[in-house]
């Protein structure tokens, strides 16, 4: 694989790995994935270390929900919420199908959450960019965490503060790689 995906632990090894597939604590209350693991293409992953070192000047550090997503497991996310809004249809697939998606928040350098908008995968209006409702601590975390993801070229969805993408990888094939065989 030219482009190939790689561990974000080994690449931002003060990244907080809170891979909420590997546990009950998701939308769909079983975990998804066999262990806590952040994989993303290398391209994807060099944009992320930039973000990353930008944060640390901040005194910040990511808090990584998601990234790379086996295909198979997005068809178990189609089926517990079949929302084009919210989840790819497993026959499109989304970017975190293809390694260039990521799901992330923002903690201090002590590994304290900061206040964001919502929780991870609420699908709620206040998870929206620019929501109204939500406090003004939250906010001001979500726009900078939005801030520095772009300026480090990810794009972001609408509905979801968490989520950020690489423009470049709607070129780029579905994926089906279990974790399994990426941890060899």
């Amino acid at each position: 694989m030219t482009n190939p995906l790689v561990a974000l632990d080994l690449l931002i090894p003060d990244a907080i790995l809170d891979v909420r597939y590997a546990t009950k604590n998701n939308m769909t209350g079983r975990p998804l994935y066999p262990f806590a693991a952040a994989y993303l293409r290398q391209s994807t992953a060099n944009m992320l270390v930039k973000a990353a070192a930008t944060l640390r000047q901040r005194r910040l550090r990511l808090v990584v929900f998601d990234a790379y997503r086996p295909l198979s497991v997005q068809r178990l996310l189609w089926q517990a919420k079949p929302s084009r809004r919210y989840v790819a249809p497993p026959d499109r697939g989304s970017s975190h199908n293809r390694g260039g998606g990521i799901d992330v928040a923002l903690a201090s350098l002590d590994g304290t959450r900061l206040e964001m908008p919502t929780g991870f995968d609420d699908f709620g209006p206040r998870a929206r960019h620019g929501a109204d409702g939500v406090p003004v601590e939250a906010r001001r975390n979500a726009d900078l965490l939005k801030s520095v993801l772009e300026a480090a070229g990810f794009k972001s969805l609408v509905d979801e503060w968490w989520h950020y993408h690489d423009p470049a990888s709607k070129e780029w094939p579905l994926l089906d790689v279990p974790f399994e065989e990426l941890a060899r």
